[in-house]
């Protein structure tokens, strides 16, 4: 089950079983404590003493928000760090991916503009809209639709690969 944590900057799209469907992350999200990241143990804290340079536990608290759960293939980290923080030079393991996954997530990034984001289960469930404005973002686990409803709307989208060879390989349509 995916995290879900209330917060004026952050809207969850549900089916009717409760799964979630989509997260809608607001530009102006500053929930940052309520989404903390993994600090429970001596040994955590030790590791973000070490890996970011000397970062105080507190002030990781209040500047690192984990939005997603570890078992969902996209992760999402919302991140406001003063001048001067570091995050030491590494890279990312790639473990198994979670074997109930059977559709391939993805992420809308608002970068200016507005833009409607339809939120569908794969069954064709239509949970609502959430509206992106600039700096939102939406990470949407099964179906959706998009409509631009300004000119010059510009939208980053993330998803996971590889990328399929066709169109038809890639999606199913739901309406």
């Amino acid at each position: 089950m995916t995290l879900e944590v209330e917060s004026k900057g952050v809207d969850y799209y549900k089916a009717a079983d409760g799964r979630i469907i989509a997260i809608h992350i607001k530009g102006n999200f500053s929930d940052y404590a309520k989404f903390p990241p993994y600090l429970d143990t001596e040994e955590a804290q030790e590791h973000i003493r070490t890996a970011y340079a000397g970062q105080d536990i507190d002030e990781e608290r209040n500047t690192k928000a984990h939005m997603t759960d570890d078992e969902i293939p996209l992760q999402v980290i919302v991140l406001n760090r003063p001048k001067g923080a570091i995050t030491k030079a590494h890279y990312h393991l790639v473990e198994e991916r979670p074997s109930a996954n059977t559709t391939r997530h993805q992420i809308l990034l608002c970068q200016r503009g507005k833009v409607r984001v339809g939120v569908f289960t794969k069954e064709g469930d239509n949970l609502g809209d959430a509206i992106l404005n600039r700096d939102d973002l939406i990470l949407m686990y099964e179906g959706h639709e998009v409509e631009f409803l300004e000119d010059d709307t510009k939208l980053i989208e993330i998803k996971e690969g590889p990328f399929p060879e066709t169109d038809d390989k890639d999606k199913v349509e739901l309406a």
